[in-house]
């Protein structure tokens, strides 16, 4: 552009020269505007990481220290209008407090003693007292901005192949205005005698800007970079361009159903004891699964209320896919699915209602089931709808759960298909399976919640996390990590994508 515009003047084509610059300058400015409003949403996100928190001094007075000093267990406040430093547990106040930062929702949510707290959270209102769980460079907000900062290294086919592109363009369009100049004339002199070397370099000018190739160059990196920021904004993290391009080519999407299209949270319906009380049947129940972070443990244990003497548990074993084993007062206590009591040749009354069903066993003796049942997420039928609107082939739900259960949630939300009384092994197999039957062009995305699917989760052609948020193993397993528990955000994802 510069060579063409000096060149303008020299012919004395002032006007022209002056023109090739205003529209050059236009071009930057509105480039420059699509940057900074890609910037401003990634810097929202950067700005979720505060620089100082506050701890009570001997004085019993707040003082500012630096994050990293802090270890876990250790205590910090949080005054209204504050970031939150530290992923942590509220043990004293009640707030509000702002997770748009980290989810894009714009409702504040409300924290009192005993809720978890995570990093680059805003506190609203109250003073609140947090005891750290993780360390500052293991918070929520370290590893968010982690991913945001490492996202431009994965770089999309379409940002690879223009890259190589303008290295081996430029030069060859530099190349070819000076032979455009040269050229011409000297082989019009040698046929008739003339050699009008102005109007051919005029023409090469010309040539130069309409080939410049810094549109091409700037809007492929520009329209991944302003996807991955809208994203940012919107609660998704994208861990590079590559993922961004890739789900716009999704036909098949496999979900899995407990804390992905259920909420994960499980109410006990009933409690069918045999020669032992409900309530001591709940109490191994308990026992048993008190090492356990499954959401159906926490379930029985908030039902149970007293707490649990520990010393009492010994030999604990999680088997997943079936349950847990554990020695309680030196009885071998048995708790999980239908699948545990086949495996260990227990005989069992089998329980025909719709929901999961927890079945105990004491010394290879039948004791009883627990019967549970988990809620299905609002807006998943209308998700699930939007996403076959947009293109998607086929919706499949994988599970670990009984056909019955699977059966009902698939006719409430709409998913095509079904696959029941699976282990972790067999969703990696049947994803595996998928991609072996489908078009090489049509992608396939698994979205879980990442307790037990980080193996699915790498599988796919795309892992999303979703609900993952202080959940490292599906943060680092997935491509794509919804912030918050809400289905809709995956059509968001894909709208991004494909208008990407």
């Amino acid at each position: 552009m510069t060579v063409a515009t000096v060149g303008a003047f020299l012919l004395g084509e002032y006007a022209e020269g002056v023109f090739v610059m205003l529209f050059y300058q236009l071009g930057e400015l509105f480039q420059s505007y699509a940057v900074n409003k890609s910037r401003k949403s990634i810097s929202d996100l950067m700005n979720i990481r505060p620089d100082y928190v506050l701890i009570e001094n001997s004085d019993k007075e707040l003082v500012k220290t630096d994050p990293y000093e802090l270890s876990v267990d250790d205590y910090f406040y949080v005054k209204p209008g504050e970031k939150v430093a530290l992923d942590g547990i509220v043990v004293e106040g009640k707030s509000s407090i702002d997770t748009a930062a980290l989810t894009g929702e714009s409702v504040p949510r409300e924290v009192s003693e005993g809720s978890e707290i995570l990093s680059g959270s805003v506190n609203l209102s109250g003073l609140l007292k947090i005891k750290v769980t993780k360390e500052f460079d293991e918070s929520t907000a370290s590893k968010i901005l982690e991913l945001v900062e490492n996202a431009t290294a994965n770089k999309s086919k379409s940002e690879k192949f223009i890259s190589k592109f303008s290295r081996i363009y430029t030069p060859i369009v530099c190349i070819s205005a000076v032979l455009l100049t040269l050229i011409p004339p000297f082989v019009l002199y040698l046929f008739n005698g003339e050699m009008n070397i102005k109007v051919w370099i005029y023409r090469a000018l010309t040539f130069l800007v309409i080939s410049c190739p810094c549109a091409l160059v700037v809007s492929v990196p520009l329209s991944f970079f302003a996807g991955i920021g809208g994203a940012g904004k919107n609660g998704i993290l994208i861990k590079g361009a590559n993922y961004l391009e890739m789900l716009s080519k999704v036909k098949y999407i496999v979900f899995d159903k407990t804390g992905t299209l259920t909420e994960g949270v499980f109410d006990v319906v009933e409690i069918n004891s045999e020669s032992i009380s409900d309530e001591q049947l709940l109490e191994y129940a308990c026992y048993a699964e008190e090492y356990s972070n499954h959401p159906i443990s926490e379930s029985l244990k908030t039902l149970f209320k007293k707490p649990l003497d520990k010393t009492r548990i010994s030999c604990f074993t999680e088997m997943s896919g079936y349950g847990v084993s554990a020695k309680i007062d030196e009885k071998n206590v048995l708790a999980g699915n239908s699948k545990l009591m086949e495996l260990k040749n227990i005989k069992y009354s089998k329980c025909l209602s719709a929901g999961t069903v927890v079945y105990v066993a004491v010394d290879n003796i039948y004791m009883g089931y627990i019967l549970i049942s988990d809620r299905i997420k609002s807006n998943v039928k209308e998700t699930i709808s939007n996403l076959k609107k947009s293109g998607i082939k086929k919706c499949i739900m994988l599970t670990g759960d009984r056909k019955e259960i699977a059966e009902h949630v698939c006719s409430e939300i709409g998913i095509d298909d079904y696959k029941y009384e699976l282990l972790p092994k067999d969703k990696v197999s049947y994803v595996e399976s998928l991609k072996n039957e489908r078009v090489e062009t049509d992608k396939i995305v698994f979205v879980g919640d990442g307790v037990n699917d980080a193996p699915v989760l790498a599988m796919a052609d795309i892992g999303v996390a979703m609900g993952a948020l202080g959940s490292d193993a599906a943060i680092e397993a997935a491509d794509i990590v919804l912030m918050d528990d809400k289905p809709e955000k995956l059509s968001i994802a894909l709208k991004i994508s494909k208008k990407c």
